[in-house]
């Protein structure tokens, strides 16, 4: 990263990222000047959770219909069933950390982590990042597992950064912040959910999407998972071009879940809904 007093900052120079951070800025005006949004907003919100949720536990390994996932109530016994109802508890819980985050960070992150596991027998290793030789349960990602003492450290770093304070564009800071947590995997487990819930945090937080009609998780699933994997080895590499490419594939994808709620404001319009 760079050097300069604000590192974030920085980053909004590297190539592409300028261009996304404009494109979506306009979505996200677009969908926020929908004439449905001034009456029905609430409505929004609430399908934009659903699909949100439905579209990060699909990138889990469970990648379930949305009606499946508006219809099931039981989250509690197989593995893909866990995934959804962890991705739901997370979408619920992000709304209720937003003043946390701007204090603790890693407060935060391990708080996400226990609601995600709170489907799961509960054992000393939720809620907290792993220590040296604790396994991690996230297949998805093909990244080498960084040490212990690293996660430590760059987590501690990561959120320097972010009490701090930034002038980055919301996407910029929000894609570091998934990027940084799907590559350290800090947790035992549900890294790649808590990752894409602390993303949705940084969004709604910012003032990007206060009311949280705008889920990235939706884009990043219809996007696959062989090209969210690429762009983040793209991260991981910590070059310009790769860290780049990884923030404008953030970008593209709130692109698409704003184009998820405008159909659902449009379907809504014409009482279809």
């Amino acid at each position: 990263m760079s050097t300069t007093a604000d590192p974030l900052s920085a980053l909004a120079s590297l190539p592409g990222v300028a261009d996304a951070v404009d494109s979506v800025r306009k979505a996200v005006d677009r969908v926020y000047g929908h004439r449905v949004m001034r009456r029905r907003s609430n409505e929004i919100t609430s399908e934009a959770a659903l699909r949100g949720a439905r579209g990060s536990a699909a990138l889990s390994g469970a990648d379930w219909a949305l009606e499946e996932v508006r219809r099931r109530t039981d989250f509690g016994v197989e593995t893909e069933a866990r995934a959804v109802g962890a991705a739901l508890r997370l979408t619920a819980e992000a709304g209720q950390l937003l003043s946390v985050w701007r204090q603790s960070p890693l407060r935060v992150l391990a708080r996400l982590h226990l609601v995600a596991a709170g489907g799961t027998r509960p054992d000393e290793t939720v809620g907290r990042p792993r220590l040296e030789g604790e396994p991690v349960d996230e297949p998805l990602v093909r990244l080498a597992v960084p040490s212990a003492s690293e996660v430590a450290g760059r987590l501690e770093g990561l959120a320097g950064l972010l009490l701090a304070g930034t002038e980055a564009p919301a996407l910029v800071t929000a894609a570091v912040v998934h990027g940084e947590l799907l590559a350290l995997r800090p947790f035992g487990s549900y890294n790649g959910l808590v990752a894409r819930a602390a993303e949705r945090i940084v969004l709604v937080g910012s003032g990007l999407d206060p009311k949280s009609i705008c889920p990235a998780e939706v884009g990043h699933a219809e996007l696959g998972a062989e090209a969210y994997l690429a762009a983040l080895d793209g991260y991981a590499s910590g070059t310009p071009e790769g860290v780049g490419a990884w923030i404008a594939h953030c970008g593209r994808a709130v692109e698409l879940g704003v184009r998820e709620s405008t159909a659902v404001c449009e379907a809504l319009q014409r009482g279809a809904a």
